[in-house]
């Protein structure tokens, strides 16, 4: 099938790697991007309110099944759009439960907008009476909610936010009319928040269900972002057959104008909008609000620009006054990933900080108070699943056993912290409301994912999913030996790496060398996980390269997270210098192994991945005879302004920052041959980069090869697109790593 697929000129490329013959079945491109590889895996897992169930969409989309936490055996049917009554609906697309759990809102005719936004026609089901009925007539809806009463669902619709009121005939009324597009956003963040706050909504209930409090966003002021588009296909722009188009979004680049944002909230009964007067910088940022237990609390979450400093306000709805809870400052910035995990109890607030040089968690109370630091050992906290208020137990998974291992643990009241998951490898969990179950997610280098119902305590109750029709079918295919290691650079720093080999591995060989790595701040790709690899399922794409006769590597270089503040945090200001030095160290070590040709290396990868293969290729050692690098930001001064300057701070404050260390700046120093894929819709690293980068290349008189795709986002994918992307790389690889 590899011949068939890739023709003659992959056929002699082979041929010169020295591709041995092989047993078993040759892995094929299309299967592998098709998704034959993939595992079974559960989503769209809800945790019922009785503590002992859980909800869950079936295979076919048409129903929502609950289950037991104790048994994982079906419980009964929340759901079913074959015997609904009322409106009428092909599929089920994603759902969310009442707090009661009597209604549902049923997604459907989703279609995405960013990373994580989406439009979605919903519709509210009756558990009760088995009737369905749409949300609204007026058009799809943006992340619809439910009152804590259950008796209110608040939606965005077209940046404003509506009501509706479902004890008055699904009475539908609109609370805030300023919303305009490019201008005003009322209860949904703008791009930029949603992409490096990771999130896509910023509206809450208040306790008692009769405040609504949101965050509204004044883009006006924002620089515009402009990307042309054209008919293409898979799928089909029609509106632009004769005349290409545009799509015009606001984007702020370091240093320039954010989006000014405020809090507000709405009285439902006496239809009075309040702002809440919040202390804040006047270029800071509110990237979350989240509600408590107290109507008279809502938590309005603030950093400044720089964000090195959090706070937590509790803001009255009614008052509209701000008393400050919790302040935490750390060294060079606070991570993204600490706000999501930022947990509020009935009664506590569980925050992690690496105040002390680690992820740990901190407990206090609803007032700011703190408790007591819950971890205390140099090993970092990486999820939070919940605090036990009936008992004082914080559940959370962390990486004792070192950076490529992760375990679920409890850490009791007592100051006793127990492992609860039972293999090396990575452990993620789905904890049950009342925390007596959990359902664990485990994998390692060597098998799929794996779901299992366990007690609190630990003990495995159930195997739900083992993916052994996946090992039934990858038993068809001459493997290659995975495999951990670690090594040492020139400079004295070690590294983790993984390492694929051929089935039939000869150490008397020589082998050319493909390195995949992402290499970004907090990121980690080499963990004992099944997901490695550039297209992950068991590093499969690095299965299909070593059949062809290469050993695949992946190196986590200085940035990277899972060992603590100092190790990820040293790239700060000058991102790039030192990810890039690493890989070619990786290189360099890679080429004194017995068993690897040192002039046949090729390092490739994407997004981050792609700006640190342009870096390595233009470190000034020559290591790498190829490289592709696919929608690599090339200049940080073209990227948004919350991620760069979280790492970077601004232009004007770290010019040689900026200016020095970047691939355009290294341009003339570029050494092996080039390919530049780029998706020309790409709303988060724009075109802009590789184009700029392209035009240095040409002054400084350099070879490479470059591919755009029409339409394709940031994702380069679609119809036969992510195939077609990975078959070029692997030409480029297979025509230069003779």
């Amino acid at each position: 099938m590899i011949k068939s697929v890739l023709g003659n000129f992959m056929l002699v490329s082979l041929l010169a790697i020295g591709v041995p013959s092989v047993a078993g079945e040759n892995f094929n491109l299309k299967d592998i991007t098709a998704g034959k590889f993939r595992s079974k895996t559960m989503t769209e897992v809800r945790q019922m309110v009785d503590g002992e169930t859980y909800a869950q969409i079936s295979d076919d989309g048409k129903r929502i099944v609950t289950y037991s936490f104790r048994t994982g055996k079906e419980t009964g049917i929340l759901f079913d759009a074959t015997t609904a009554r009322g409106a009428s609906i092909e599929q089920v697309e994603g759902y969310i439960l009442s707090p009661d759990g009597s209604r549902m809102l049923i997604q459907t005719q989703t279609k995405p907008i960013y990373r994580r936004s989406y439009t979605a026609t919903y519709y509210i089901y009756n558990v009760r009476n088995n009737k369905l009925e749409p949300l609204s007539d007026g058009g799809p809806q943006q992340t619809p909610m439910f009152s804590p009463d259950g008796n209110l669902i608040a939606f965005i619709r077209d940046n404003n936010i509506w009501l509706v009121k479902l004890l008055y005939d699904n009475a539908e009324s609109q609370v805030t009319k300023d919303g305009k597009r490019n201008e005003i956003i009322n209860g949904i963040p703008d791009w930029v928040y949603e992409e490096e706050f990771s999130t896509n909504s910023s509206m809450v209930f208040s306790a008692d269900s009769r405040q609504i409090v949101w965050i509204r966003y004044d883009e006006s002021a924002v620089k515009q972002y402009s990307m042309q588009l054209f008919k293409g296909m898979k799928p089909e722009r029609s509106e632009f057959a004769e005349y290409p188009g545009d799509y015009t979004y606001k984007y702020p680049v370091p240093g320039q104008v954010n989006s000014k944002v405020s809090v507000h909230s709405y009285d439902i009964q006496s239809h009075q909008t309040r702002t809440i007067a919040v202390p804040m910088d006047v270029d800071g940022y509110i990237p979350r609000i989240k509600a408590t237990s107290d109507p008279s609390k809502v938590a309005v979450f603030t950093m400044n620009r720089l964000q090195d400093v959090l706070r937590i306000y509790m803001a009255n709805p009614l008052s509209t006054v701000c008393q400050l809870a919790i302040e935490d400052k750390v060294d060079k910035y606070i991570k993204e990933e600490t706000l999501e995990d930022v947990l509020l109890t009935d009664k506590h607030i569980l925050l992690p900080s690496e105040r002390d040089g680690y992820n740990h968690l901190y407990l206090y109370n609803l007032n700011g108070q703190l408790l007591r630091q819950i971890v205390t050992d140099k090993y970092v906290v990486k999820s939070v699943y919940g605090y036990d208020e009936q008992t004082g137990d914080t559940y959370f998974a962390a990486n004792p056993n070192g950076p490529t291992d992760q375990q679920v643990m409890v850490a009791h009241a007592n100051g006793k912290i127990e492992v609860l998951s039972k293999r090396s490898g990575v452990n993620n969990a789905i904890f049950s409301k009342n925390f007596k179950f959990f359902i664990n997610i485990w994998s390692d280098l060597d098998h799929p994912v794996q779901y299992t119902l366990c007690q609190n305590n630990g003990k495995t109750l159930q195997t739900m999913i083992d993916n052994h029709e996946l090992v039934e079918t990858l038993s068809a295919y001459d493997l290659g030996k995975k495999e951990l290691f670690t090594f040492t650079t020139s400079e004295g720093v070690q590294l983790n790496g993984w390492m694929v080999k051929p089935a039939d591995f000869d150490v008397s060989k020589k082998y050319p060398v493909i390195m995949y790595q992402y290499g970004g701040p907090g990121n980690q790709q080499v963990l004992n996980q099944w997901g490695i690899g550039m297209n992950g399922n068991g590093a499969i794409l690095e299965q299909y390269l070593c059949q062809q006769g290469y050993i695949c590597v992946c190196v986590d270089n200085r940035g990277t997270g899972g060992r603590g503040a100092d190790f990820e945090k040293c790239t700060y200001l000058r991102l790039g210098e030192l990810e890039s030095r690493d890989q070619v160290e990786t290189a360099l070590w890679l080429g004194q192994q017995a068993y690897v040709d040192k002039d046949r290396i090729g390092i490739w990868g994407w997004s981050y991945g792609g700006w640190n293969t342009l870096m390595s290729m233009s470190e000034g050692r020559p290591v790498f005879r190829a490289g592709v690098a696919i929608a690599p930001p090339t200049c940080w001064r073209y990227y948004d302004s919350i991620y760069t300057e979280r790492y970077m701070r601004t232009p004007k404050e770290n010019q040689k920052g900026y200016d020095e260390v970047n691939p355009i700046a290294r341009s003339s120093q570029l050494h092996g041959a080039l390919l530049l894929c780029h998706g020309l819709a790409d709303d988060n690293v724009h075109y802009q980069n590789t184009a700029e980068y392209v035009e240095a290349l040409v002054q400084a008189d350099k070879d490479f090869r470059q591919l755009v795709y029409t339409n394709r986002n940031h994702s380069i994918f679609g119809g036969n697109t992510r195939n077609h992307l990975f078959r070029q790389a692997i030409n480029h690889f297979n025509a230069e790593l003779k």
